[in-house]
């Protein structure tokens, strides 16, 4: 395959749209870690992946020669407005995670732990009394949606809506259908909006609500926030807010399912937990289509990028980097440091780290206290491109007694 990207005749490197099985992916990037670490793919219009642990940071961290304001993930979104944080680069992004910084610091979200806790107690309920089922459809999609309803204060039913449309948005994305992604996009917009007007009508604590955050920052008389762009941000945190971790708890899920003796070990020290959740956060960071735009033509692992080209940052490989991480596919409890990417690097790292980390170890958490034995049950089934994680994930699960 060729492509003419950038004015230049150029062999396709690799194929992201090729079907996946939940480890296929990884011998993929593995190979061409070796061979080739800087991939093209003319898929989705073209575009460069970055699969090395030392060029996505540096992808990440220079934001003068990789800019995030233009083509910021892969494939190309149209869109009739930037969405901040992510569409701005520093300084000017800065004024839009001031607001969400503060209300997604550790110390904040760390209140909604025993609501999280809860919340997966209620629903693995329903699984465990049939011995199993669909843990990405039934548990980590419901549960990603209850516990951002909790953050955001929102109806439950309202955040599944919310899910659906972007799940739809997301393959819409993928298959170049513009008319289904702005009728798709127009949707979450109209969601957001009636959030902000309710917000602006009855607002909460600005240290522990996003929207309220937000709209004091547009008052600020020095760095004001416009008002469609609080929109805007509001739309753009409640899509990524829910799908991360939806896809990352079906992946460490399977992953427990295949490491018996990793079940035992937790259960008997469950102090052992948040190493594990960094392992496995480190081995299936969901996200691999977040991109940069080259600002001038730049040598990156061997390859020319021509300026305006897009390179897509493939965290899933990254962290799995031999040069960096010792038997990097490996669960590791004693890794230190383990400095993996899962939620990014530099002035765009992932604002809710710290509220994924709590999701996470209360679910798996209840996960294992609720069981004898978790295993497989079928074959998973991955999402597509958009998200790296399962869309169906069966497991047969053996309640405590």
């Amino acid at each position: 395959m060729t492509t003419t990207a950038g004015g230049l005749g150029r062999a396709s490197d690799w194929d992201p749209t090729a079907p996946e099985t939940f480890d296929s992916s990884h011998e993929v990037y593995a190979e061409l870690r070796r061979r080739c670490p800087v991939p093209w793919s003319d898929a989705f219009g073209g575009f460069w992946a970055a699969t090395r642990y030392s060029e996505v940071v540096r992808v990440a961290r220079d934001s003068e020669t990789f800019s995030t304001a233009v083509q910021n993930v892969v494939p190309h979104v149209p869109r009739a407005q930037r969405r901040p944080p992510l569409h701005f680069d520093p300084p000017e992004h800065g004024i839009y995670r001031a607001p969400m910084d503060r209300v997604l610091r550790r110390s904040v979200v760390r209140r909604l732990e025993p609501a999280f806790a809860e919340a997966a107690r209620e629903l693995l309920g329903p699984l465990l009394a049939r011995g199993g089922g669909d843990y990405s459809q039934e548990f980590a999609l419901p549960y990603a949606a209850q516990c951002f309803a909790l953050f955001l204060g929102l109806p439950v039913d309202q955040v599944l809506e919310i899910r659906r449309i972007g799940v739809a948005y997301s393959f819409a994305i993928q298959e170049m259908d513009r008319a289904r992604v702005m009728a798709a996009s127009d949707e979450l917009y109209a969601i957001a909006r009636a959030i902000v007007e309710d917000r602006r009508a009855d607002p909460r604590d600005p240290d522990e609500d996003l929207v309220t955050s937000l709209l004091r920052a547009s008052g600020d008389p020095e760095r004001p926030i416009p008002y469609d762009l609080v929109v805007a941000t509001v739309r753009q945190t409640i899509v990524a807010g829910i799908g991360a971790p939806h896809a990352v708890l079906g992946s460490a899920a399977v992953h427990l399912s295949r490491d018996p003796d990793l079940q035992d070990r937790l259960r008997a020290d469950p102090g052992l937990l948040p190493a594990t959740v960094e392992e496995l956060l480190r081995l299936y960071a969901p996200y691999r289509v977040f991109a940069r735009t080259a600002t001038r033509d730049v040598e990156l692992g061997g390859r020319t990028v021509r300026a305006g080209e897009a390179i897509a940052m493939i965290f899933p490989s990254a962290n799995r980097d031999e040069a960096v991480f010792d038997d990097a596919d490996r669960l590791d409890l004693e890794r230190r440091p383990n400095r993996h990417l899962a939620f990014g690097r530099g002035a765009h790292r992932c604002p809710g780290a710290a509220m994924a980390r709590l999701e996470m170890t209360a679910a798996l958490g209840e996960l294992l206290a609720c069981t004898t034995r978790v295993e497989p049950d079928g074959e998973v089934e991955m999402f597509n491109w958009l998200e790296f994680g399962p869309r169906s994930a069966p497991l047969r699960l053996l309640p405590r007694s």
